[in-house]
Parts: C-alpha cells; structure tokens; sequence
C-alpha cells in the first residue's frame, strides 16, 4: 500500500522591527511601521512561500524573549528592517549575525541611515511616507524583497551575509537544538498564562478608540504596559487614552497621563510623540487650573516637537498657546516677543502644510490638515484665505462636531489676536 507523501512544512521567516508609529530622531519624521509590514514585509514574505512572524504576533506564554531568540535562532530567514533607528531591531540583527552566517536580509526606508559596520551588508531600501505607503511603491520593493528571498534560497552552498562570519571565517555556528535551556522544566511545572499576541491586543485598542471606548482602551493599554514597561509607544497610547478617558475626572487622569509621560523623560527626550502628549496634557491642565507653570511647559514641549520634526500639528499648537501666553503676561516685551514668534511660526506652518497638500491624502486627514492651516491663515492676518480654506475643510467633512470644533478653534484665535500688543508698541 503506497504511503502518503510526508506533509510540507512551511519555511519560518521572523522580521526583526518595531511596531506601531515610531519617530526617526534623525529626520524628526513619524513612521507608522505597522504599515511597512502589513503592506510591504508580509505579503512578500508570504509571497515566497514563508510563514511570516513578528514579535508583537508570537503567541507565548512567560517571558517573550525565549521564543524571540529562539527565533533568532532557528527561523530558516530573518527581516531585519531598521527604519526609525529601532534600537531592538539592530541589536535583533547583531545576535542573529552573531548566531547564522547567512538567510538574513537588511532593510530600511530610504532617508534612515545606516551605521558603518551595517552598511557594508546589502540595505534593501523603501520609501515610506510617514502615515503609509503609495501604491507604487508597495509594488516595487515587495518585487525587490521576494527576489532577494528567492536569491538566496537559490543558492547552495549559501553566500555568508552575516559580517561576523564573513571576517571571522573560522567561526562555527551553533546547532539549532543541539542544546536545551535549562528553565523549560521549571517552566512547564507553573500554570501558563494566557496567549496574548501584542499585534492583537493593539488592535483592539485601535477599535475601542474608534468607538469612542477609552476606558476600555485603557485596560487593554495597562495590561500590555505591565508586559512591556519600557515599551516607549505604549507608554504613550496610555497615557493618550488615560487622559482622552477622562476617568474619575478631567484633572486626575491628566496627571495620571504625565505620571506616565515623566517616566519618557521629556524634559530632555528627543521624541517628538512624547514631547507633543507631554504639550497636550500640559495644554489642558493650564486649561483647568490656570496655573502659569503648565501653559510654559505645554509652550516648551511643543516648542521642542516643532523644533525637532517641523510639522503642522506641533507647530500650530505652539502658535496658539504662545498667544495665550502674550495675552497672559503682564510684561510687555515678552508678550510681544510671543506675538511676534507665534505668527514667524504660523507662516512655516502655511508652507508645511501647502506642501503636505500636494499629497494624496484621505477625506480625513486632509480635512484636519485644511483646517489647520485655515487657522495658520486667520493667525497672520489673512482672514479671507482663512474663511476660503475654512469653508473647503467643511465641505470635507461628514460629522457635524468636526466643523464645530474648528469653528470654536478660529472664534478663539480672533479673540486673542484683537488684543494684540502690537498696537501698543506702533502708537509708543
């Protein structure tokens, strides 16, 4: 009787790289890695006839590094993509060097730089346009990865892309399963807990958001910040939904959120998401308490976000509060001296914007995006350019509170310009 032909098991490909919405220090820029690898790393990968895992999707149960570096080990390919500088990421890529001299391929988008002793290896590069990526180039670098997997594959004996191996030449490698840890034992006796994916959990996190559900967002947000306490984007999004919950009240989970923000240090953090939460938070407890130290520390965090990366959503907070502060101030000089600096400020953000219009951008964010620079127009004096962006921003828009809020934004804005105390200096 014929036997039936063993079952095929699928080649394991683990892609070293961050998740969620990463800030490059080097550009300033914020890169949404989530869509690097659901759009490009994946479906390639997939496309190669590789089951494909990151970190944040590895069902495990204690601590995640063991199947991590198990991982690093044992998966037949390694993806390492070092967009944004993730530090996990090259140290990921040096131990899989250091275990494997080949079946590990680089990539990056396309303004990260590389260090040195990277950059003698092949660096595939991508282009990423912060919140997503064009069509075209999905097409292109899924092409390019899927023929530098088949390349490699190919091949036999494999080519070395592992430097460690290429120059230490007497090295040799480990054998995958030659040697067991020896915890697994006392591993196994303790009751496991529960498999929780991260990729999952996120996403869950994203629903309840969109539903309006903080608090739900919240709990789902603590438990992983209990897994990963280091984890600077989930610090974060719970602090984000800690005080966007607004639970027990306004003012406890504002504090609550920068309790959270001050473990990021961002008195001297080069983040640029923890800088613009650590303004924002800042932002609306000066709202509540009035109390002059939280409108200087919204000012300083916006202030250094806008310095750092250079974008509207930094940038015209700044604006604003450095209005709010001239209007505050009993000194003269240094309410002129905010005057003056909010308007320099608002005519960069006219031309971010203008630039960033060019784009292909969706009914949402390019109604968020009008609406900004309807303001940056009303803040240095063009108040019909205002009113013309104002109206083209609502026609955009299919929710009533959108325009409100926008609406209520500008009311304000002209209030604190009528009070300009430019007018005292010209008639002195």
């Amino acid at each position: 009787m014929p036997q039936a032909p063993p079952p095929t098991v699928k080649r394991t490909c683990y892609v070293a790289m961050g998740f969620g919405e990463k800030v490059d220090y080097g550009t300033g820029r914020k890169l949404n890695l989530d869509a690097s690898y659901r759009n490009l790393i994946k479906p390639a990968v997939e496309s190669a006839g590789f089951d494909c895992v990151r970190a944040d999707e590895i069902a495990h149960s204690g601590n995640i590094n063991v199947p991590m570096y198990e991982l690093l080990l044992n998966a037949d390919l390694v993806i390492a993509d070092l967009s944004a500088g993730n530090g996990n990421a090259f140290y990921e890529l040096g131990v899989r060097h250091a275990l494997r001299p080949h079946t590990t391929i680089v990539i990056s988008e396309d303004q990260q730089k590389v260090p040195l002793d990277i950059g003698m290896a092949v660096v595939h590069k991508y282009r990423h346009l912060g919140d997503d990526i064009g069509v075209s180039e999905v097409r292109r670098f899924q092409s390019e990865l899927i023929g530098a997997i088949n390349a490699i594959f190919s091949k036999e004996p494999r080519e070395d892309d592992s430097p460690v191996y290429t120059f230490l030449n007497h090295l040799v490698p480990p054998v995958p399963g030659e040697r067991r840890v020896a915890s697994e034992a006392a591993e196994s006796e303790s009751p496991p807990a529960a498999d929780e994916r991260v990729g999952e959990m996120m996403e869950l996190v994203k629903a309840a958001r969109a539903e309006g559900n903080w608090k739900g967002a919240v709990e789902i947000l603590e438990s992983l910040h209990q897994k990963m306490p280091g984890d600077a984007y989930v610090t974060q999004q719970l602090a984000r939904a800690t005080y966007q919950g607004k639970e027990p009240d306004a003012e406890t989970s504002l504090l609550k959120a920068r309790e959270l923000l001050q473990t990021l240090a961002p008195e001297t953090s080069n983040d640029t998401e923890t800088l613009g939460l650590w303004g924002a938070v800042h932002k609306r407890l000066w709202e509540l308490a009035r109390d002059r130290a939280h409108l200087d520390e919204a000012v300083r965090g916006f202030e250094r976000a806008f310095y750092l990366r250079n974008d509207h959503y930094n940038g015209i907070n700044l604006a604003y509060l450095l209005n709010v502060r001239a209007a505050e101030t009993d000194d003269r000089a240094e309410a002129v001296a905010d005057f003056v600096e909010a308007r320099r400020t608002r005519r960069e953000v006219i031309d971010i914007c203008q630039g960033v219009l060019k784009d292909d951008l969706s009914g949402h964010d390019r109604f968020w995006l009008m609406a900004t620079l309807a303001e940056a127009q009303l803040g240095v004096g063009d108040e019909s350019a205002a009113e013309q962006t104002f109206d083209e921003a609502a026609s955009l828009s299919t929710k009533s509170w959108m325009t409100d809020s926008v609406r209520e934004q500008l009311d304000k804005l002209r209030k604190l310009l009528a009070h300009s105390p430019l007018k005292y200096v010209r008639g002195s």
